[in-house]
């Protein structure tokens, strides 16, 4: 078992990480930094994240091979991204050294902690980071564990606290939520999605509930009534809730409370409101006063890469506001695209979307064609294929172009080959389309889970 450290300890025990540059993963290396572990990794390659470990005294190694590991390595813990032929993970074989994937490792610390886990199928991270500062507002000082990077923890995707409380993200993915024992669980949503891993949504709501069943006697639920799939569980959670003496509280964006939680927030979409909502609801359940609940959710001002500003492009006469986000399923890109264009109802939206993983993208292919009903404009770049998790298909971003004009023949779509081309494809695009307004620029919404993110800064010198 993985334990929290001890003032006794005579010496550092060694933790090595293979795939640290895994957004959940980097934090639960920080979190071994903090509890006085010697930390390394690798990864496949350098990006934002594994500069950030590096900065943080982790030593990172780009690239996998054996000589990676340290000599006294204790344990290894791995992305589940990663393959059991990985030369890291054959020569722990070798030497015997205990590997744990990044579920099982965060699940041993899930029941060292009186810990609160948020899952769902979309906004899993908002809603943590929301519980988070809830808790900290409140004196609780937790540590957390988000699949995200805040400002409020200055830009990492960590913070260590004093108390025995912990705040994880409960991801879905390779059913990694299995391994988690929470005192209070959060369920935002419920849908289609990680079909590589599910097979259909019979088979997430089974998952979705043996995530519940793990939830400790005595504990609490926390569930979002205005969703169907979760809803239809409503008879299978009542009876879970008597066997194990559960609470269970059922909440809606429809809640009289949301009213106040609309004047405070700074983020904007309702489905922003209904992730407020619940974190409310854990306030009133962890006898927290309304005045500093609503003061916590306020005090967000969202996360990296969820509707994240970035700065203006030079468009036509004007400066586009230019936003970042991570969403990228239909579910998610409708509630975006929707969310942003309640906040500027007056201006064009223009969508660049890099669709992520094949696999999503053919089984979800007709609601991705609906998805971007909101956006005046929709540019394609092609598709990011997940390593070691995907492959190519009988569907591509040049498809779904011709899918959405077939759907709607004067919906302006357009697919660019190469990120690089994009700055000029916006420019050009936008300037002969009817959307082109001289007392009005558009807003640009760069989105998708992939690499997307790294074609911005394009857009914005």
């Amino acid at each position: 078992m993985i334990t929290k450290k001890s003032s006794a300890q005579a010496s550092r025990k060694i933790v090595h990480f293979v795939g640290i540059g895994g957004i959940g993963v980097s934090a639960l290396a920080r979190y071994f930094l903090s509890q006085n572990w010697a930390v390394s990794g690798s990864d496949a390659a350098r990006h934002v994240i594994t500069d950030g470990l590096k900065k943080d005294a982790i030593n990172v190694k780009i690239g996998h091979k054996r000589a990676n590991v340290p000599p006294d390595t204790s344990i290894i813990i791995k992305s589940q991204a990663i393959p059991g032929d990985n030369p890291e993970i054959k020569e722990a074989a070798r030497r015997g050294i205990k590997v744990l994937s990044y579920p099982e490792a965060l699940g041993s610390i899930t029941r060292q902690y009186r810990t609160i886990a948020i899952a769902g199928s979309h906004g899993k991270s908002t809603t943590t980071a929301l519980a988070a500062l809830l808790l900290i507002r409140n004196g609780l000082d937790p540590t957390v564990v988000i699949g995200n990077n805040l400002k409020e923890f200055g830009g990492q995707n960590f913070r260590i606290g004093k108390s025995d409380w912990l705040v994880i993200e409960a991801d879905e993915y390779g059913r990694a939520f299995y391994h988690y024992s929470p005192s209070i669980a959060m369920v935002t949503n419920i849908d289609r999605e990680h079909l590589d891993i599910y097979k259909n949504i019979t088979d997430a709501k089974n998952a979705f509930m043996h995530f519940l069943a793990n939830t400790v006697a005595g504990g609490a639920l926390i569930l979002n009534r205005d969703d169907k799939n979760l809803r239809s569980l409503k008879t299978r959670i009542a009876a879970l809730a008597k066997r194990k003496k559960l609470r269970v509280i059922w909440y809606s964006a429809k809640d009289p409370s949301t009213a106040k939680i609309e004047k405070v927030m700074k983020i904007f979409g309702t489905h922003n409101l209904s992730n407020a909502e619940s974190v409310y609801q854990l306030g009133t359940l962890l006898g927290f006063g309304e005045k500093n609940t609503l003061a916590a959710i306020g005090s967000y001002r969202g996360a990296w890469r969820r509707m994240e500003y970035r700065g203006t492009m030079k468009l036509g006469g004007g400066k586009a506001p230019v936003y970042d986000d991570y969403a990228h399923h239909p579910t998610e890109i409708k509630a975006t695209l929707r969310a942003i264009k309640e906040q500027f109802p007056k201006q064009p939206l223009i969508c660049v979307f890099q669709p992520h993983q094949t696999k999503r993208l053919e089984l979800l292919f007709k609601e991705f064609t609906g998805a971007f009903d909101d956006a005046d404009i929709t540019m394609l770049l092609p598709i990011y294929r997940v390593r070691g998790r995907d492959e190519a298909g009988s569907q591509s971003s040049e498809s779904l172009t011709e899918a959405i004009r077939r759907r709607d023949p004067d919906r302006y779509v357009v697919y660019v080959e190469r990120a690089k081309d994009l700055p000029a494809a916006v420019k050009d695009f936008y300037l002969s389309s009817p959307f082109a307004k001289k007392d009005r620029s558009p807003v640009i919404v760069m989105m998708g889970a992939g690499d997307v993110v790294n074609a911005t800064a394009s857009l914005i010198k």
